[in-house]
């Protein structure tokens, strides 16, 4: 069975993934503010290097882990509704550049495994 990563397309489709997921969110007053100061560059490389390792990509991610990567935004009020407003914007994102629903849906639950260690409990 391939892996998720070549399910979606390989590193062009994360790629383009990353690019407009970033574009949703920056324009999402639910959880805008949390990059705010953030070098938007860096960040969608970063992410684009850890969405590669976690879709089961070639692992080039050298970034923190989730619990550390997510301190400062903890700090700032993070929680479960701006966790859920990430993954509304991840599935709104795929599914516009037409991935199917079963591969949207594993990415979701990918992102949802991670909530915890995200949010610091």
């Amino acid at each position: 069975m391939s892996s998720l990563y070549e399910r979606l397309g390989g590193e062009k489709a994360v790629n383009a993934a990353v690019e407009l997921f970033y574009r949703r969110v920056l324009a999402d007053g639910r959880i805008a503010r949390f990059f705010e100061d953030v070098d938007m560059e860096d960040q969608i490389a970063k992410q684009k290097s850890f969405l590669t390792m976690a879709f089961g990509g070639p692992n080039k991610y050298t970034g923190k882990d989730m619990r550390n990567a997510h301190r400062r935004l903890v700090e700032k009020g993070l929680n479960d509704s701006h966790v859920d407003a990430v993954i509304d914007n991840l599935n709104t994102t795929l599914r516009q550049l037409g991935v199917p629903e079963t591969e949207v849906k594993e990415v979701a639950a990918l992102a949802n495994s991670v909530r915890d260690d995200v949010l610091g409990r």
